[in-house]
């Protein structure tokens, strides 16, 4: 894209572009966005709702004549047609790991003309990780941690929360952002159990999924180390990512980190149907 050119009539598909441009202090350059988006950064409850990277339809786009669309790829062919179609600039974001999130981060600052925020966003990211890092790095004992971001098929979290989980002291089970079943997780018995359903929030049915599987006798189960983390602190490549690292540190070591917001257990007594739920928030 040209050097010179501003976006200031923006479309967010994605709400890690959303949440990046309100660290940023852009969000008044957004005149439609999802409903996704619009849950993440409230602010934008009364602009244009249009359908989502998965869904994307040419017409509600060209209907707030932006100067920018910013989504996800690759997601459904048909949407990127439709992107395509309402003829405006495009940003399409693919990340994998952490370092792709700090590179989109700093991509979005770069149309925006607002490098320095963004490399200030970036580096403090970094910065709190590593510092989680140190604090969890003479643990004697890394618990090992089973993320999953789906449940019907069980999905694996993604690679950016396996560097987290590792960033908080844990050893990621299994590989990030493939299918997997119940019985494997079974045999490989993990310390800790943490469910963050893409859209789900922090609603995830632990003691569902934890006796529907035949997980009762996971050493996870019978220490009480069952969670689930509210979908966007883990889910959403960007900045908010760090309240998910926090949530992550505290299930995986919580006799030196504190339990923050978005995160949710289920004791053991519960999870053999002996008592309520607990919440931790």
């Amino acid at each position: 894209m040209p050097s010179n050119f501003l976006p200031r009539r923006v479309v967010c598909l994605q709400p890690s572009a959303t949440v990046v441009l309100d660290r940023l202090g852009l969000l008044d350059r957004v005149v439609a966005c999802t409903k996704y988006c619009a849950q993440v950064c409230p602010q934008l409850s009364d602009q244009a709702i249009v359908a989502d990277s998965w869904t994307a339809k040419a017409n509600e786009i060209l209907a707030t004549h932006p100067d920018l669309v910013i989504a996800s790829v690759p997601y459904q062919v048909e949407a990127v047609v439709q992107i395509l179609k309402s003829g405006a600039r495009f940003l399409g974001l693919a990340p994998k790991t952490l370092a792709d999130i700090y590179a989109d981060i700093s991509a979005i600052a770069g149309l925006m003309h607002a490098c320095d925020r963004g490399a200030q966003i970036v580096r403090e990211m970094q910065q709190e990780i590593e510092s989680v890092r140190r604090q969890t790095s003479n643990r004697s004992k890394r618990p090992l941690v089973f993320c999953e971001e789906w449940g019907k098929p069980i999905i694996h979290s993604q690679s950016w929360v396996a560097e987290l989980v590792q960033a908080a002291g844990g050893n990621f089970l299994g590989e990030p952002g493939k299918h997997t079943d119940a019985e494997s997780i079974r045999r490989a018995d993990p310390d800790v159990i943490i469910a963050a359903w893409c859209g789900a929030g922090d609603r995830v049915p632990l003691k569902k999924i934890v006796q529907g599987r035949g997980w009762r006798e996971l050493t996870a189960v019978i220490e009480g180390r069952v969670y689930a983390i509210k979908d966007e602190l883990l889910n959403t490549p960007a900045p908010t990512l760090i309240a998910g690292l926090h949530a992550l540190a505290a299930a995986i070591h919580p006799e030196i980190f504190p339990h923050p917001p978005g995160l949710r257990r289920i004791s053991s007594e519960a999870l053999c149907g002996r008592a309520n739920q607990q919440s931790i928030s």
